[in-house]
């Protein structure tokens, strides 16, 4: 428990110690891009350029609204969403059908994790539940808020708390197997999902603007790659989290550090293979070629893989709070707070396709199950959209 912790503070400057205090990223973005003054109106993007046939194949009610930053999880060709009234629904990309529904019957702090046979969810009271087959196995008190969701694989159940403990239990029983502390000089906390996936053997999660690579069976660090470093004056200029979703290729794992930069790790010896200095508050996509994200105020980017180059950078969306970006085909899909889905190319960001949802504005960043296209209105209404 002590390594985690001290490997963790050994590699930041030292700082007084705080009251963390979580922040809502689009909060900060607000403050950085428009400096408290009234917010300018994104561009008229005209008409739709219709460059790829797409409709709209099915959409679905939740019955209930989507808060932001609640990942949807993709398992198969399957797509589950929580609601804020506590409910976890899994539906069929393909039809939109209705596969599997329960209710945790409190409020949830993220998105949930499954394996496929169990499904992990954390309250807003701090209880880690575990499901199977729509009913519940087992709960467990946290002792932290949970913003990332849980990662359940090799029968446990991994949980990155807000102060950046890391936790393991096993799947079945709820039986804890080991925990280890976070870094305890750190002031501020982002109430959004961080970095918490599985790589061949290795737990990657991402602790103060590091990348670290954890032993799943014991919970001690074997390595840490640094994409950001605290800079500033004050406790938010300093604020470096990474945030998800993140890119990953093989041992390519490319991440965003909040409002400092974008970078790319190799994971199997722990080198960082390129960071380049990035506004933004939301995760990134990409493929074996590209890197893309979003800045703040609305300009999409897009770096080689390999070594950092920026590709290509348009400002047509700007003003638009923008999701994580999504890589379909030729195309790199974001959706806007406006309800409106934008497809751009791959090859230089110029608009393929526009397409419309609702105007309560997209909740999380689009997927795809059994070739959809899945988006996920903060009203509560999915929908699904597919090539002609």
């Amino acid at each position: 428990m002590k390594t985690f912790a001290h490997q963790v503070k050994s590699a930041l400057p030292a700082a007084s110690r705080v009251l963390a205090l979580p922040l809502l990223a689009t909060a900060l973005s607000a403050c950085s891009m428009f400096g408290g003054s009234e917010k300018p109106k994104p561009l008229d993007l005209g008409p739709n350029p219709g460059k790829i046939a797409v409709h709209q194949a099915w959409s679905v009610k939740l019955g209930g609204e989507v808060p932001l930053a609640m990942p949807a999880l993709v398992k198969g060709n399957t797509v589950t969403v929580v609601s804020k009234n506590g409910n976890v629904t899994t539906l069929d990309g393909n039809s939109g059908s209705q596969i599997g529904k329960f209710s945790v019957g409190e409020v949830l702090s993220t998105g949930v994790g499954s394996d496929g046979q169990r499904t992990a969810a954390v309250t807003q009271s701090n209880q880690l539940m575990v499901f199977a087959e729509d009913k519940q196995l087992w709960k467990r008190s946290l002792t932290a808020a949970v913003y990332t969701p849980p990662l359940v694989a090799g029968g446990r159940v991994f949980v990155m708390a807000a102060d950046r403990s890391l936790s393991a239990f096993d799947a079945n029983t709820g039986r804890e197997l080991w925990s280890v502390e976070g870094p305890s000089n750190e002031p501020l906390i982002l109430r959004q999902p961080g970095v918490l996936m599985a790589v061949e053997n290795t737990l990657v999660v991402g602790v103060s603007g590091r990348l670290a690579g954890v032993d799943p069976d014991t919970g001690s660090v074997r390595w840490m790659a640094p994409l950001a470093a605290p800079r500033g004056t004050n406790d938010v200029e300093r604020l470096v989290d990474l945030v998800g979703p993140v890119s990953r290729v093989g041992s390519s794992v490319c991440a965003r550090a909040f409002q400092a930069s974008v970078g790319c790790v190799d994971t199997a010896n722990a080198n960082v293979r390129w960071t380049q200095s990035s506004k933004g508050s939301d995760g990134i996509g990409g493929d074996e070629q590209s890197v893309f994200g979003a800045e703040s105020n609305g300009t999409v980017q897009a770096w080689r893989r390999s070594d950092g180059e920026r590709l290509w950078s348009i400002d047509k969306l700007q003003y638009r709070k923008l999701t994580a970006p999504l890589v379909l085909g030729r195309s790199v899909v974001l959706a806007d707070d406006l309800g409106t889905v934008h497809m751009l190319s791959r090859e230089d960001g110029s608009a393929l396709a526009r397409l419309e949802t609702d105007k309560a504005g997209v909740a999380t960043s689009p997927v795809v199950a059994a070739n959809t296209l899945v988006v996920v209105s903060r009203s509560g209404t999915v929908y699904g959209f597919k090539p002609d």
